[in-house]
């Protein structure tokens, strides 16, 4: 009995297995649009995480994110990081043709804070950061800093904030001590604490050693100008030079036409030279990236050269922003890479690194931060001083045409500065030149 028993058994057995394959045979197949649809549903599907994202880079300067990007790269092994590094100017015009074409531009960019308000205008072809998880870390930013590349209605942000220039006064030590002045940093902010002040102690200093208190008309008008709330625009792009940069102009010019600043234009083979010959006494209005100027210029002037606060507040001159332009196919990944290359640690490096000065305040409560000083400059404890210069700025509204602006009052002043040209006329030929120049945008 148990042979027959299994013998029907296997019977059935067979009979049910050919009813399956029959069953399978006779099965209409699916199309290849449902089979590549159940492919990309199936939950149990292989995803090919490990794919390489390539992201190009592109810098001017020399920031140093080289070594970061290493680093990033180390750490999420399916990220390149390709680094174009070019001039500032060259750079600012390929990225601007580039987007105009909608071809060429890279995945990320970085934007220096005087052309940002251009970049602004062709907002669309960014992406907007906020959409990414720009929002989260706002706050580990200096907010005056955060509004620079933040639209006006506050909805879109263009960029992430790279580094500062916070303003403050070089002085030549030597020159101070043989006008009779305080050589110590803490006490010659307390004698020139006001402008005021600046163009008694200018009086002086050319009454004791025949020197002007400083060599460059530009660096004195953008001292006071960079401390306004308002410059040479208002948010609405309207014209406004009447009040707080007349007074600068005027103050600069009065300077001048009393022997009290020089004649030496920016970036001039002069100008250098004067750094070195000591034949005036502060630099006025010098940022923190300015240090590696003077240290090049002045290679043999160190001890001579010293640093303090600018009478009556900081204002800021230069710093950038990091930017994604909308052909990346890849902004998330991109937004996570230039996130971690900004934050507060990563700029703590930057400034070790490349003297890059932190536009993160939690940097700023860092003791060994603090506790920088550069034997070039005395000994002056260069970190803070540039610090509170940092947290004193206030926000400005530049605008699309501030470098017009600027560089025609640059020329009026150069015009008093050297051939004696009467100010009032000089700035009435600016003002000219710039409103045919602004009606023809």
């Amino acid at each position: 009995m148990k042979k027959w028993f299994m013998l029907f058994a296997a019977l059935v057995l067979f009979v049910m297995l050919v009813a399956c394959n029959n069953q399978d045979t006779t099965k209409e197949e699916p199309s290849d649009d449902t089979q590549e649809n159940q492919e990309s549903t199936d939950p149990n599907a292989e995803m090919n995480t490990d794919a390489e994202i390539e992201l190009n880079f592109w810098v001017f300067g020399s920031a140093g994110y080289e070594t970061l990007a290493e680093e990033y790269m180390k750490e999420n092994p399916n990220i390149k990081i390709t680094i174009n590094a070019g001039e500032m100017e060259d750079m600012h015009n390929n990225l601007f043709t580039s987007i105009s074409a909608g071809s060429g531009a890279p995945d990320i960019s970085m934007i220096e804070v005087s052309n940002i308000a251009k970049f602004m205008e062709a907002s669309d072809r960014f992406y907007n950061l906020y959409d990414y998880g720009a929002n989260d870390v706002k706050d580990s930013y200096l907010e005056w800093k955060w509004k620079q590349a933040e639209s006006v209605d506050g909805s879109f942000q263009i960029g992430l904030p790279t580094d500062i220039g916070p303003t403050t006064m070089f002085y030549r030590t030597d020159v101070m001590e043989e006008a009779g002045l305080p050589t110590d940093p803490v006490e010659l902010a307390a004698e020139i604490d006001t402008w005021d002040a600046y163009y008694e102690t200018a009086k002086k200093i050319k009454e004791t050693t025949g020197k002007p208190i400083t060599d460059s008309p530009q660096l004195m008008f953008n001292a006071i100008r960079d401390q306004q709330q308002q410059q040479y625009f208002n948010e609405n792009d309207e014209l406004i030079m009447e009040d707080t940069v007349k007074e600068a102009y005027d103050f600069t010019t009065k300077m001048i036409q009393e022997g009290l600043i020089g004649q030496n234009e920016l970036w001039t083979p002069e100008w250098g030279s004067a750094m070195t010959d000591g034949s005036y006494a502060t630099l006025i209005g010098a940022p923190a990236w300015m240090i590696a100027n003077v240290k090049a210029n002045a290679p043999d002037a160190g001890g001579k050269w010293s640093l303090t606060t600018i009478p009556e507040g900081a204002g800021n001159w230069g710093g950038s922003f990091l930017t994604i332009p909308k052909e990346s196919e890849y902004p998330q990944e991109a937004y996570d890479f230039i996130e971690w290359l900004v934050s507060p640690e990563n700029q703590l490096k930057s400034f070790h690194s490349n003297g890059l000065f932190p536009s993160a305040p939690e940097v700023y409560e860092d003791e060994a931060f603090l506790a920088t000083t550069d034997e070039y400059f005395s000994g002056a404890e260069t970190a803070r001083i540039f610090a509170e210069a940092a947290e004193s700025v206030q926000p400005v509204y530049m605008g699309i045409n501030y470098s017009i602006v600027d560089s025609e009052l640059v020329t009026a002043l150069i015009n008093v500065a050297v051939e004696g040209a009467d100010p009032q006329a000089e700035w009435d030929a600016a003002v000219d030149r710039i409103t045919r120049q602004l009606e023809r945008q």
